[in-house]
């Protein structure tokens, strides 16, 4: 199974940004869909964005038209850029390989 490492996660303001990565032990080529979930405390983890080999996209709906996924093939990596990020973004963040790999996360703190 392939390792994932995730970071880029902070403390950041309200309206503010951050790119988290995704780092994999090997190449990511042939991994159909890339995940980024993302759980709050006493919450259920919910998915993020998703994004296939083809490089197809979807997102949840409370992200859409402010979060994008990417992946980077040669370099092993999946990206998500968080813009006008808001307090209920507040989660760690896991990177998901179809096959069975998570990450052991990232925290993103929204907060003034």
């Amino acid at each position: 199974q392939v390792q994932l490492v995730e970071s880029g996660g902070g403390l950041v303001q309200p309206g503010g940004s951050l790119r988290l990565s995704c780092a994999a032990s090997k190449s990511i080529s042939s991994i159909a869909v890339m995940e980024w979930y993302r759980q709050a405390p006493g919450k259920q983890r919910d998915l993020v964005a998703r994004i296939r080999s083809d490089g197809s996209t979807n997102y949840a709906g409370f992200v859409k038209g402010r979060f994008t996924i990417s992946r980077d093939n040669a370099r092993s990596t999946v990206y998500l850029q968080m813009n006008s990020l808001k307090p209920e973004d507040t989660a760690t963040y896991y990177c998901y390989a179809f096959g069975g790999s998570w990450g052991r996360g990232t925290q993103v703190t929204v907060s003034s």
